[in-house]
């Protein structure tokens, strides 16, 4: 609801600051469109948040085992959660410089690099099997890394990186609710709210976009997701449910990895954009765009239901 209500204000709030999509090459649309769809749902994942907080130390939750608990997930895994939501910031606030500006590849790579650094800092780290630090922080970065630019580049049609991202999200909350895992599940159910908030604005007609500070806010907080819960541990020795992350997120990853290959053998910077994403060729196979939409999103519901299973 908090998406969904503050959506119109952050687009008027972007057509009086110029932050649009201007119609151009490879460009479907034919009048320039707000980009308040980043900033929409870094509210409805923010304000959540910030209002329990308020209200826990208000005292405001009448069950006192409620507030206890809270209580003591906050003060476990705070610094966590800051660190995430901090991160959360500071890609909205690159992706909104990169649509105010068009910032050079470099440039943006490198502010994407800084933040999943400092993310990772934070304990926010994958570990595998291998208890290293140096390998901790790289295989933590270059993730992080892939899932950003995987979004980034899946945001090519309306609604597609908007739905993959709610229902990727929505697999990693019942994953993580199923394993008591209550902070994975907090803040996968959040992403997916936001994003739901959101999408009827984006799809199938826009009047909003996501820009590039939305499609880096979703790939981060994917990638997070995808670190925070425990798939393996000793008590719970599965160690082919480290796999769970790759099937929740085997659509965007999986077009990530076929685009860059094609642009390769073309000889184009792997960074430029084209017409070769999945959604494209089903395009040009007759579909319509929404139907293209709307098969991907089955495809990674059908693709995810295993892992939830």
């Amino acid at each position: 609801m908090i998406s969904a209500l503050s959506l119109p204000l952050w687009r008027r709030w972007c057509r009086e600051t110029g932050l649009v999509d201007d119609p151009g090459q490879r460009k479907i649309h034919h009048t320039p469109i707000p980009l308040a769809g980043g900033l929409a749902v870094l509210t409805g994942l923010l304000a959540p948040v910030l209002g329990g907080l308020v209200a826990l130390r208000l005292g405001w939750f009448g069950l006192e085992h409620a507030g206890f608990a809270l209580s003591h997930g906050f003060s476990k895994r705070g610094l966590q959660l800051v660190a995430i939501l901090v991160g959360a910031v500071g890609m909205v606030l690159l992706g909104w410089w990169d649509d105010k500006y068009e910032l050079p590849p470099a440039r943006k790579f490198a502010g994407q690099l800084l933040i999943a650094a400092l993310v990772a800092a934070a304990g926010v780290r994958i570990t595998l099997f291998i208890s290293n630090v140096a390998f901790s922080y790289a295989v933590t970065i270059l993730w992080m890394l892939t899932l950003i630019n995987a979004f980034n580049f899946m945001d090519n049609m309306n609604g597609l990186c908007t739905g993959l991202g709610a229902i990727c999200a929505w697999y990693f909350a019942v994953i993580a609710a199923t394993d008591g895992q209550y902070l994975v599940t907090l803040i996968a159910l959040l992403t997916c709210g936001a994003l739901a908030g959101f999408l009827p604005y984006n799809f199938p007609r826009a009047s909003a976009f996501l820009g590039d500070a939305g499609s880096h806010l979703v790939g981060y907080l994917l990638a997070v997701l995808a670190i925070l819960p425990h798939f393996y541990s000793v008590e719970n020795p599965r160690h082919l449910a480290v796999l769970t992350p790759l099937l929740v997120l085997a659509v965007p990853l999986g077009d990530l990895v076929w685009v860059v290959v094609i642009r390769r053998r073309l000889g184009q910077p792997f960074y430029v954009g084209d017409n070769n994403h999945l959604s494209h060729r089903l395009v040009r196979r007759g579909h319509s765009k929404t139907t293209a939409v709307l098969m991907i999103w089955l495809l990674a519901a059908l693709l995810g239901l295993p892992a939830a299973l």
